[in-house]
């Protein structure tokens, strides 16, 4: 079996690490999807405006050739193990993701391009379909998951004055509002859920271009550089 790229994600993320455990956590996040030679065409993407979602078919690029029958669910505090195919983690072994996101812009020029919110992909990650998400039959009001039935408790996130005000200054392509984009991946708590609270630690991930620096306290998220 062959399977070919058909599109490559542009994303604010440039890196694994802070990037959203689920699609739509981070609805402020912008990417752009741009399809590949022969998918590169209108017709491809005929119609597609008329959905508000779209189902982003992926490849977990960064996490090939790593995966294990049993892992830790970041939900379950990272100390408990179920089977991998009852899990969403990267690690699999057809390394293969499902995403869902939300269709901003469909744009034909001068390429062929997605724009999309609340994805959460690295940049660079290779896209192997897209499917229109269909409400009636993809949004199951009695579906049940018994380890992980609502999205996590966010935490408080604190932005500095003057790191908020350069953040403000952002701009791309994609109108990602970036201070809205770091409270929310932030207060996702990106940390591995095994590791403890160290106020005196500070992390970083790469975010919009930017080395965006944080620490932790007892209070929550507090910023410490966006360079």
């Amino acid at each position: 079996m062959v399977v070919e790229p058909i599109a490559r994600v542009h994303s604010c993320f440039g890196e694994k690490f802070g990037v959203p455990r689920q699609p739509l956590l981070a609805d402020a996040s912008r990417a752009s999807i741009e399809l590949l030679p022969p998918m590169d065409t209108e017709d491809a993407v005929a119609g597609l405006e008329q959905h508000s979602h779209i189902w982003v078919v992926f490849q977990f690029h960064q996490a090939a050739g790593q995966w294990s029958a049993k892992v830790r669910p970041p939900r379950l505090g990272g100390n408990k193990k179920l089977g991998v195919l009852a899990t969403r983690s990267p690690f699999r072994p057809n390394n293969i993701g499902l995403s869902v996101v939300r269709l901003l812009e469909v744009r034909t020029a001068p390429k062929i391009e997605l724009i999309v919110a609340g994805a959460d992909l690295v940049d660079g990650t290779p896209v192997l379909d897209i499917k229109p998400y269909i409400p009636y039959a993809d949004a199951l009001t009695d579906a049940q998951s018994e380890f992980a039935s609502a999205a996590p408790q966010p935490m408080p996130v604190t932005i500095p004055k003057p790191i908020l005000t350069q953040a403000k200054a952002y701009r791309d392509n994609w109108g990602t509002d970036l201070p809205r984009l770091i409270d929310q991946v932030l207060s996702q708590d990106p940390r591995p859920a095994y590791q403890k609270m160290d106020q005196q630690r500070i992390y970083g991930m790469q975010l919009c271009g930017f080395n965006l620096r944080w620490r932790y306290s007892d209070t929550g998220v507090e910023v410490v550089a966006l360079e």
